[in-house]
């Protein structure tokens, strides 16, 4: 399946299986949010979902992994055969047809893993003993193309939603506005008929097909510092009808910018405006784990007001959530993936520069390891095991900030520019000269001791490569 909304599609049929107790596992790939970026966990997570769901395999999984205690440093073909394949020939007989859901394949970043996981998953078809169906989605990219185009017709069915008529996706998103924007009228004592039906269509034909200009519209109309019909008169006025889909939304985007964040202020004001917008949102953008409001401005060092009122005039394009510990999220991807190219966002006060927002988070990441102590949970002495430290003392002891920081500063440092900047370099020798056993004190207490001992095998190869190119 490819297209837009496909996460959205494949949430509500992993919901919906899982009701009707149907759900085998389900795995949702997205790019840059760390261990579902990647393949790594993709096969084991699958195999524990499926250890659950069916009871009757816990035992060849679990023999499995005894057998093969290293298992899960092993390849994917080992661990699909080991984990999954063999238990699911091995088990009773099941009447009960199970589904696993895979969401974003193509959110992947690896190709040739995107390849080898579907050659594998096609190894299901034949299965005799417990009956198990795939359902993926994924945008139309080569990888996908190239892994599916290796498989039999009979293995697999596709359905591209690009296919589904034009005419359909512009009823459905008709109604879509008329019915989100009839309370307006009501609440705002707006004349008869609003929207009228010509406004809905120039609505219809500007969204050409995509329900993300729709739903980012109407929020747009919603939550707008201005009465609704100015709201709307901004958007119709944003961008001319002959332009393509992808043309519409960034114009969308480009006016709830130009309008949340900016308004009518002056020169001055609108460049601290929007350099603030590309630090707090162009960090979101780039993180590989979404956080609260709060914890964000501990992480940036910005105080927590600042944070608040650019998230709050954001809420078009950002999920900002009412509890102020819950996380701060992009609605889509597209909106991550418009700031970040400078063809599609035109108004270059808003582009986010990638590599300038790794290098600049790994900074603020390694500010807070350097505030790490030793014994930071206060032990009452050595040979504490983990389960006996209350979480509530690791949590106020190392909070989330911290936490992110502990986990992530390496992945912003090597997709910022490493080696570019020797101040960079000479923090990094400082962090093993002297916040080394204290940063991994912290991964244990968060369980984090196997990402720490990936990262300083990394850290050393990348190293001992820049030395000798030198």
């Amino acid at each position: 399946m490819a297209g837009t909304g496909k996460s959205t599609i494949s949430r509500t049929i992993a919901r919906e299986l899982a009701e009707k107790k149907r759900l085998a596992a389900s795995f949702f790939f997205a790019r840059g949010k760390k261990d579902i970026s990647h393949s790594r966990m993709f096969f084991t997570t699958i195999a524990t979902q499926l250890a659950n769901s069916l009871p009757v395999l816990r035992t060849f999984i679990s023999d499995a992994i005894d057998n093969n205690p290293d298992i899960f440093k092993r390849g994917l073909r080992e661990q699909w055969n080991q984990l999954i394949l063999n238990p699911l020939k091995n088990a009773p007989t099941q009447s009960i047809q199970l589904v696993v859901v895979i969401d974003a394949l193509d959110e992947c970043d690896n190709m040739q893993d995107i390849r080898l996981i579907l050659l594998l998953l096609a190894e299901a078809k034949d299965l005799k003993t417990v009956r198990i169906k795939i359902f993926l989605t994924s945008r139309p990219e080569i990888p996908i193309f190239d892994g599916f185009r290796q498989l039999s017709g009979e293995a697999y069915q596709d359905f591209v939603l690009h296919n589904i008529p034009l005419d359909t996706v512009n009823a459905d998103i008709s109604t879509f506005f008329q019915q989100k924007l009839s309370p307006l009228k009501a609440k705002h004592g707006l004349g008869t008929p609003w929207p009228d039906e010509l406004v809905v269509a120039q609505l219809v034909e500007r969204a050409a097909g995509l329900f993300i200009y729709a739903a980012t519209t109407l929020r747009f109309i919603e939550d707008g510092i201005d009465d609704p019909e100015e709201q709307l008169s901004l958007v119709l006025s944003a961008t001319k009808s002959s332009l393509s889909a992808t043309e519409h939304l960034d114009g969308i985007y480009t006016t709830v910018l130009q309008h949340s964040v900016l308004g009518k202020q002056g020169y001055q004001a609108c460049e601290q405006l929007a350099g603030r917008f590309r630090q707090v949102v162009g960090s979101i953008a780039v993180m590989f784990n979404t956080m609260s409001a709060r914890n964000l401005a501990q992480l940036l060092q910005i105080p927590f007001k600042i944070i608040s009122r650019t998230l709050d005039s954001l809420r078009s394009v950002l999920n900002v959530p009412q509890n102020e510990s819950d996380p701060v999220r992009l609605f889509h991807l597209s909106f991550r993936d418009f700031l970040q190219n400078p063809q599609r966002c035109i108004d270059s006060r808003f582009q986010v520069d990638e590599k300038e927002r790794h290098t600049s988070l790994f900074r603020k990441c390694m500010l807070h390891i350097s505030q790490l102590q030793e014994n930071m949970c206060g032990l009452w002495g050595p040979g504490v095991l983990i389960t006996e430290i209350p979480n509530d003392t690791i949590q106020k002891s190392i909070p989330p900030h911290v936490q992110y920081a502990c986990r992530y500063w390496f992945d912003h440092w090597r997709l910022g520019n490493p080696m570019a900047v020797e101040e960079d370099i000479k923090t990094i020798r400082q962090f093993l000269e002297q916040d080394f056993l204290h940063w991994l004190e912290a991964l244990s207490l968060i369980g984090e001791v196997s990402n720490g001992a990936h990262i300083i095998i990394t850290l050393e190869e990348i190293l001992f490569v820049s030395c000798n190119a030198h």
